[in-house]
């Protein structure tokens, strides 16, 4: 009776979350309409530069290509080996389904449960938490190396210390993980078996000789991609962001994504956008309509996820009626 229970809280937990964080976005997005220029968001949408919201779109898809690229390469290190257009139908499904349903991780989950009849749900699991790791240690790589660079080289982008502080609690941040990472190791019974498997899963998938260096590869151009598909869209909406910006500022932007709150990073990324453009010189409405922009872009490139689902549904009902 307990565990009946149990399995019943579990569905309606998932529903109250999906619910807390469609609420959250709808709260987040409205705040902004309030406290800042809603219409002149609009205005500056409306006024959009369309080669350049074009060219944003092209770099969301490769973004997005390599990402299955990656994630093709760290899986079969951990034997699983798949064919490059399964990975890439995979990789557009799950980030479909990562930003238009509550949930934020959902696609990445369901791109372990499918790939999981060849080595097991932990190997699968492990590939794809090894995947998106190695792609935040590259976003975070470049935001901590483009403030080093401004701050030796001063003369350009001049960073408040309100900002320099964010960066600074963000490597206490990594360094903290990393600490527990190695504590993980030296607690006794299964946590310490469990951390000992990832850490062989990580040599294998992300440090074999002869797998890291293509792992760097493809995730500093992945980060490229993304980085300039969203200035592309902050010049579509009418800011010019110079290279120490694209290199401090929207990596942050981007990081304020990580936070489980909202749907997509909606009014995440667009609140930390209005916080951080005035820092460039420019209005807050400038940051939420490059942000919104970059938004919906994202969410293009991610629609060819909805054709490889109604695909793999009708070949599931072909083979059912057969």
């Amino acid at each position: 009776m307990f565990n009946a229970n149990a399995a019943e809280k579990i569905p309606s937990r998932k529903k109250l979350n999906a619910v807390f964080r469609v609420l959250v976005t709808c709260a987040l997005l409205a705040m902004l309409w309030r406290l800042t220029d809603g219409p002149a968001v609009l205005a500056l949408l409306g006024q959009v530069s369309l080669p350049w919201l074009l060219a944003a779109l092209a770099l969301a898809h490769g973004q997005v290509l390599l990402s299955a690229l990656r994630w093709r390469l760290t899986a079969a290190q951990l034997d699983q080996p798949m064919r490059r257009r399964d990975a890439i139908g995979e990789y557009y499904l799950s980030q479909f389904v990562n930003l238009a349903v509550p949930g934020g991780v959902l696609g990445d989950a369901g791109r372990a449960v499918r790939q999981r009849h060849q080595a097991g749900m932990l190997r699968a699991a492990q590939a794809v938490v090894l995947e998106r790791l190695v792609g935040q240690v590259a976003l975070f790589v470049v935001l901590f190396a483009g403030v080093m660079v401004v701050v030796i080289r001063p003369g350009g982008l001049t960073l408040p210390d309100w900002l320099s502080g964010i960066v600074g609690w963000l490597a206490v941040g990594v360094l903290v993980v990393l600490v527990l990472g190695a504590l993980l190791l030296a607690v006794p019974g299964r946590v310490s078996r469990v951390a000992a498997g990832f850490v062989a899963a990580l040599r294998l998938g992300l440090l074999a000789p002869g797998v890291w260096p293509r792992q760097v590869g493809l995730s500093l151009l992945i980060v490229a991609c993304n980085l300039a598909s969203f200035a592309f869209c902050a010049k579509a909406t009418g800011t010019n962001l110079p290279f120490a910006a694209i290199v401090t500022i929207l990596p942050l932007i981007l990081t304020s994504m990580m936070i489980p709150l909202s749907v997509g990073g909606w009014g995440l990324r667009e609140g930390a956008a209005a916080a951080i453009w005035p820092v460039l010189g420019a209005q807050a409405e400038a940051g939420i309509a490059a942000s919104i922009a970059f938004g919906l872009v994202i969410l293009a490139a991610s629609l060819p996820g909805i054709w490889v689902l109604l695909a793999r549904r009708r070949q599931r009902q072909v083979g059912e009626s057969a």
